[in-house]
């Protein structure tokens, strides 16, 4: 009875941990693969339709921010903030788990910051900004998932944040 119990929850614990790691595709994004037709080969061999070789750490080498804040991305930023990034980051300069996010777009780049949104492995095995951070923070940032449009939606809310009209 013990091992039957133990076992279950076994399944449990790795059944949630499955789940957990799933991909987000309720974003869309400019870029996103549509494979109706099947696996397609890509470019290193590879038959998964969801890895882009090109999602290195230095896929957004431009950002356009224009020249005033985009009202729209910001409020579906903070959606994404509030589900995503709210439960370790605040929106001052208090760190949580993660640092805080005031005025964080004055210190990076808006191109840094949508690397790092978008590839954070990379990032920290790679930039020494962000292996900085983790020196600081003591806990590696998780891959959320996030679309393109999501990661750019967060920017625009981080500019928000940091006082951009």
């Amino acid at each position: 009875m013990k091992k039957l119990i133990i076992l279950s929850v076994l399944v449990l614990f790795i059944t949630i941990i499955a789940s957990c790691g799933g991909s987000n595709n309720s974003g869309t994004s400019s870029d996103s693969i549509a494979n109706a037709g099947g696996a397609a080969a890509n470019e290193d061999g590879t038959e998964n339709p969801s890895y882009d070789p090109k999602r290195g750490e230095g896929k957004f080498s431009s950002v356009d921010l224009g020249t005033s804040l985009d009202a729209a991305r910001a409020e579906s930023g903070d959606k994404v903030y509030l589900v995503k990034c709210g439960a370790c980051h605040k929106l001052t300069d208090e760190k949580l788990v993660g640092p805080g996010w005031a005025g964080v777009t004055t210190r990076h780049a808006p191109e840094w910051i949508m690397n790092f949104i978008t590839n954070t492995d990379a990032m920290i095995d790679k930039d020494p900004k962000a292996q900085a951070q983790l020196e600081l923070c003591l806990v590696r940032m998780p891959n959320q998932n996030l679309s393109d449009d999501d990661a750019r939606n967060l920017l625009e809310f981080m500019r928000k944040n940091d006082g951009v009209k």
